[in-house]
């Protein structure tokens, strides 16, 4: 029999075998774990250190837990102590509105309509009986802005409206900052100031009233403006608003209707979750709805 030498191509070949079929194995083994990272909060892919496991014990598509639905609204409880007389007029202006603000809901409307009462008798707004509510809680799919008449329990506008970047590039605001810089929308309520021409065309400035929480709007350069990324010709093609850097922007189809009419003065809040005021004072809200009533 011929005895092949340590370096005959023939004995290397096999050698060279031999040793791949362990890293083959471990490669399997490996890859068996692919898939098992948990999704982060921010919609990365979190880096998991995964262990080798045998194939029978990776668990089967269908017993992967389900996604939870992005586009449920976060719950919002009815506002403590508010009295009956106030709860009863928001519900009949609720009601008044009509279909137009179906998806409207009364927990936003009652703390719009409250936070509305207080900045009046503080004087902080001037212009009476308009008021603008945006529920940053729905999609950006959704018109999720309403300019109300109060006094004739009517719906002014309806429309889109987009979310800062920094907030979610998705359907939903997820995060919301009053940092300079962020590019995310803040919470809370606004009064509507004077308009200018800027690069977006006519628009208008917004100072925010919530210490904390909106109050660098005016240094931000949050304002209501127009942009293309609110069109319904963008909403059609992609399935949802594109993102502005903090502003409330709005379609280029409406802008100017808008802006005209929540006026220099006016009252805009803007709901989402975590969303806090100190204007949300039931029981002055109710005095000043016994004595103006929605002036």
């Amino acid at each position: 029999m011929r005895i092949l030498g340590p370096n005959h191509p023939l004995r290397m070949k096999h050698s060279a075998s031999l040793f791949r079929l362990p890293v083959l194995l471990l490669s399997l083994l490996g890859l068996a774990g692919v898939g098992a990272g948990c999704q982060s909060a921010g919609g990365e892919v979190a880096a998991a250190r995964v262990p080798l496991v045998a194939p029978a014990a990776v668990p089967t598509p269908a017993a992967l837990p389900a996604e939870t639905d992005s586009l449920a609204p976060t719950p919002l409880a009815p506002l403590p102590d508010l009295s009956p007389e106030l709860r009863a007029a928001v519900a009949g202006l609720h009601a008044s509105l009509g279909p137009q603000a179906a998806a409207l809901r009364p927990e936003v409307l009652e703390r719009a309509c409250v936070g509305y009462l207080n900045l009046r008798q503080a004087g902080r707004i001037s212009r009476p009986g308009v008021l603008a509510v945006v529920d940053m809680d729905l999609p950006s799919s959704e018109p999720r802005l309403w300019v109300l008449d109060l006094r004739a329990g009517q719906v002014l506008h309806r429309s889109p409206v987009a979310h800062g970047r920094g907030s979610g590039e998705g359907l939903r605001a997820r995060r919301f900052s009053n940092t300079i810089k962020s590019a995310c929308t803040a919470l809370g309520f606004y009064r509507t100031q004077d308009t200018y021409r800027g690069k977006h065309g006519l628009s208008r400035r917004l100072r925010g009233l919530d210490a904390g929480q909106n109050d660098n709007a005016l240094r931000r350069y949050v304002v209501l403006h127009s942009a293309d990324y609110v069109s319904p010709a963008y909403l059609q093609r992609h399935g949802q608003a594109g993102n502005s850097r903090g502003c409330p922007a709005l379609p280029p189809d409406q802008y100017r209707a808008i802006i005209g009419a929540v006026g220099e003065g006016g009252c805009l809040y803007l709901s989402g979750p975590g969303a806090e005021s100190k204007w949300l004072d039931a029981s002055g809200a109710a005095r000043r709805l016994a004595m103006q009533g929605w002036q």
